[in-house]
């Protein structure tokens, strides 16, 4: 892969060499947390788009305020539509998590979105964007592709049964299990640690990455976390930065007053 600081990945680099990295999700929506977050030392930080209100433009603004720092950003737009793909990685972003990803044929999809001509479809528009340095970056269209990190969301049981052969889709880097949708999928909502759930989350994770693929998981209990990671997980992000915020009130409160704590066990 290229050397260029602008074009280079050290999130997939660090995928490729098989060393595990933790994370932190971002959904706070303010460039103001998330460079909090990246002076902690977390390998990476998920921003949110999904299941947070972020706008186009706060993602390109944590982007911005993450950037200085070691720690890698990965986004999360709100699904993987062409549109949507094309916008985040004009933005700058070099490594996405697609969610609700089911099939072999949508990971195609997916793919093609974010590879220029005429290895995919993504549209040629980076020179007057972040990514490209507004032109700057010499022969970007040419040197994109090979730095892009692509990882994809499976969290259902369409997904668990199509697996097999979303694996063998070339140019997916890795699989993330989201399990809160997955146990929703399965039967059991909410109930993440449910143990049909925690056998297929185990199943997935050794199906994974016995295709040479990144095995990806979120786990705001720190016993789920390292659980994962024994099972073979190598990115794994283990909190959530408005739970560890909620919850650090609520303890702080405590002290000084009865409160009931708020913060969600398990994870989602």
């Amino acid at each position: 892969m290229t050397t260029d600081p602008i074009l280079s990945n050290p999130f997939k680099a660090g995928l490729l060499k098989g060393e595990t990295q933790i994370g932190l999700w971002l959904s706070s929506t303010t460039s103001y947390m998330a460079e909090i977050a990246a002076t902690s030392g977390y390998d990476w930080l998920l921003i949110d788009g999904e299941h947070a209100p972020n706008t186009i433009q706060d993602l390109y603004q944590q982007l911005q305020a993450i950037a200085p720092y070691a720690s890698q950003a990965v986004i999360r737009p709100v699904e993987g539509s062409r549109v949507l793909i094309k916008q985040v990685l004009d933005i700058g972003a070099r490594t996405l998590l697609i969610p609700m990803v089911e099939s072999a044929e949508q990971a195609q999809d997916i793919v093609a979105a974010t590879r220029y001509p005429p290895q995919g479809v993504r549209g040629v528009g980076a020179s007057v964007a972040r990514a490209a340095r507004w032109g700057r970056v010499e022969n970007y269209m040419a040197r994109a592709n090979e730095e892009l990190c692509l990882l994809i969301q499976v969290e259902s049981k369409a997904a668990l049964d199509n697996l097999d052969a979303i694996l063998h889709v070339e140019g997916i880097d890795g699989v993330f299990i989201g399990p809160a949708d997955l146990s929703a999928s399965l039967g059991y909502p909410d109930n993440s640690c449910h143990p049909a759930v925690q056998r297929a989350i185990q199943q997935a994770i050794t199906q994974i990455r016995d295709a040479g693929k990144a095995a990806g998981f979120l786990a705001v209990d720190p016993l789920m976390a390292k659980k994962v990671l024994e099972w073979g997980a190598n990115f794994v992000a283990v909190g959530v930065d408005t739970m560890l915020y909620t919850g650090a009130l609520d303890q702080r409160l405590a002290l000084f007053k009865a409160v009931t704590p708020s913060v969600m066990k398990g994870s989602y």
